[in-house]
């Protein structure tokens, strides 16, 4: 039977491991932050302070696929609807690179706005057309808006199953 410190610090852990789920799945609507990865650590943590078990691992190895999957999805899911709106790998690329650069010199919200009109600019240069390189464009942003979805539903995926191995 566990004393009541033993119960008051197993409720403390779930409770600030529950807090930030919530912050960091709720976080994935800020394009910048890291709200899987976040969930991710809170995760591990929960497992090192609580102790693994087999139930542990076994949700631990799948949060950890989720994770890994729900941060390349957003560059799948860009690409792809690009590419289906016609766009050239050239301007894909320098779509990445320049929201890479332009994140890391200016601001991350400033890199989110340098993709499309990286894309929009190299498109209009290839086309000769604004219309169709502002399309590429806007299936770019398209992409990005089913990458957030996904990656918020895998935000509270991995929250349900940390829920069910701290709860069941």
């Amino acid at each position: 039977m566990p004393t009541d410190l033993e119960f008051w610090l197993r409720v403390g852990v779930e409770a600030l491991t529950l807090f930030v789920l919530i912050i960091g799945t709720a976080g994935l609507i800020i394009p910048v932050f890291p709200g899987l990865l976040i969930n991710w650590i809170a995760i591990l943590l929960y497992g090192v302070i609580s102790g693994f078990g087999v139930k542990g691992w076994i949700i631990f190895v799948l949060v950890t696929l989720l994770m890994i999957f729900g941060n390349v999805i957003d560059n799948i899911m860009m690409g792809k609807k690009a590419l289906e709106s016609g766009a050239s790998w050239f301007s894909i690329g320098t779509g990445y690179v320049a929201s890479l650069v332009v994140s890391f010199s200016l601001s991350p919200i400033a890199g989110l706005a340098a993709a499309p009109i990286s894309v929009f600019l190299v498109e209009f240069i290839r086309r000769k057309k604004w219309r169709e390189a502002l399309h590429v464009a806007w299936s770019l942003m398209v992409g990005w808006g089913w990458s957030i979805s996904i990656r918020i539903t895998i935000g509270f995926v991995m929250m349900g199953l940390w829920m069910i191995w701290a709860w069941l």
